[in-house]
């Protein structure tokens, strides 16, 4: 790691043997093991220390792959990009289903598998679909709802290609929004959009949430946007830089962050809107470019 004057050689394995495999690799010829506390479980140390590291002394350390891994190299940003195109297609490809007035679970399934068919391995996470008055839980799990007329409905999804996260939110309403809705959804928009412009190498990343928060607090909807801004997206779907009011650090090239609003009304409904951003050196160039248009037809070309 060029920070501290070493060489880093990163391997990823995936299967328990593989695992084991690329530890005993990796401890060949070393007395002195760092592992990461907050990734690695008591029972784990305990196994390793009686089995594969057996011998080795072990260190707890924290942040310190995650800070390196918070800079994506351009291969990294091409299978994120791969992925948030994906998630694009998939949901425009599908949008219309909402007319067909299918449950949650039903449209779930439907987006994962048309993510699957253009060439994802999955999804991200478990696909939110909330409808009606569960738009309102931010993180809802869709369930066996039908999707009704008047309904807010927010998509929160993304695909994984090659082992790396797409992270994406649209809402949007079947048939005529209401002026209550129309406004949430407005207000919401444009939050994102001040958190997304406000996104470039060296900026504070308590400026992303302020922006945020500053366009929904002056809409009288402060108390309702209860849940971080963003995060990191990688080869986790949740990873560091963190974006919330509490947040430290600053933001460089090669992050790729969501910027996540959203207001909540129990009883209504909630919006959110998210986009996947990758840092450059200019500024923030959103991965994510599915419109954000809450209507529930074909979706326009994208631009």
């Amino acid at each position: 790691m060029a920070a501290v004057g070493v060489v880093a050689d990163l391997r990823i394995g995936r299967s328990g043997a593989e695992l084991d495999r690329l530890l005993a690799d990796a401890s060949a010829g070393s007395s002195r093991l760092g592992l990461e506390a907050d990734h690695v479980s008591w029972s784990t140390q305990q196994r390793d220390a009686n089995g594969t590291l057996a011998g080795r002394a072990m260190v707890a350390t924290s942040g310190v792959l995650e800070a390196e891994r918070a800079v994506k190299d351009p291969g990294e940003v091409a299978r994120i990009e791969e992925a948030c195109r994906i998630a694009d297609d998939a949901l425009s490809a599908i949008r219309r289903r909402f007319a067909d007035k299918p449950t949650e679970r039903e449209f779930a399934r439907e987006l994962e598998s048309e993510m699957n068919r253009r060439g994802a391995e999955g999804p991200s996470f478990p696909t939110i679909v909330a409808s009606g008055p569960n738009s309102a839980l931010p993180h809802h799990r869709a369930d066996d709802r039908t999707i009704s007329e008047g309904d807010l409905v927010v998509v929160d999804f993304g695909a994984l290609v090659e082992g790396y996260h797409s992270d994406m939110t649209r809402t949007f309403v079947v048939g005529e929004p209401t002026a209550e809705q129309a406004r949430m959804i407005e207000v919401v928009t444009e939050a994102q959009q001040a958190g997304a412009a406000a996104i470039s190498p060296g900026v504070d990343i308590r400026d992303i949430d302020r922006a945020c928060r500053a366009v929904i607090s002056a809409a009288g909807l402060g108390d309702r946007f209860t849940h971080g801004t963003g995060h990191g997206v990688g080869l986790q779907i949740h990873e560091s830089p963190w974006i919330g009011a509490t947040s430290v650090g600053v933001l460089a090239p090669g992050n790729v962050v969501t910027v996540e609003p959203g207001v909540y009304v129990p009883g209504l409904g909630g919006v959110r809107v998210e986009d996947s951003v990758l840092v450059t050196e200019h500024g923030g160039r959103p991965l994510t470019l599915h419109p954000k248009d809450s209507r529930c037809l074909p979706s326009p070309p994208m631009t």
